[in-house]
């Protein structure tokens, strides 16, 4: 389907072209359709407006390529980042029980839900607590985002920060995978991925 429509975009832009160099020289007024790494060409009002609305699905053409009267798509909006993504699957799994050395999904334990939860958003991170505050992108505790690991008790413990001053972790035996202040332990430092 994608190679029909580019067909019939360069069908339509051809057809301008040949259209141009067939009408008398006394034409009104052409505008300029641009093609990157081309040039701009004028084109004949008349030709542009032999073209039907519609003519050339949003998309067919080639970035940058400029036809008046055809509005290119608007550019697509941004997805979360990769730390927002870790970050929402470890907030999705608040409730999980902890269990020592479990990687999940059905329990966790500290290191184990950061590990999983950075999984879930394509990245691959080292299974340790201590290891994970040894890799990563050094964060200032001023400057963190959603998603940032953080270390606590010298890197004996991990926990993903979600924002608001809060992160998610899988704290201790009998507790399940809970969201609590960044300011309840003490910080040993934090990570970006």
């Amino acid at each position: 389907m994608a190679i029909k429509r580019q067909v019939v975009a360069a069908g339509a832009v051809g057809a301008a072209t040949l259209s141009a160099l067939l009408l008398p020289a006394a034409t009104a007024s052409a505008a300029p359709v641009t093609v990157p790494g081309v040039g701009s060409f004028d084109v004949p009002n008349e030709v542009l407006a032999q073209i039907p609305p519609g003519a050339i699905p949003p998309g067919v053409l080639p970035p940058g390529v400029e036809i008046p009267g055809v509005t290119p798509p608007p550019p697509a909006a941004p997805g979360p980042s990769t730390g927002q993504r870790a970050a929402d699957a470890a907030l999705s799994r608040v409730g999980t029980p902890y269990s020592y050395g479990a990687t999940g999904p059905d329990a966790f334990d500290c290191s184990g839900l950061v590990q999983w939860s950075y999984q879930q958003a394509g990245v691959d991170l080292p299974r340790t607590s201590y290891a994970q505050l040894d890799s990563g992108t050094p964060v200032s505790s001023d400057d963190l985002q959603p998603g940032d690991v953080v270390s606590f008790y010298g890197g004996g413990h991990s926990g993903l920060y979600v924002g608001d001053g809060n992160i998610v972790h899988a704290s201790t035996a009998g507790q399940p995978v809970s969201v609590a202040p960044i300011s309840s332990m003490p910080l040993s430092g934090a990570r970006r991925y």
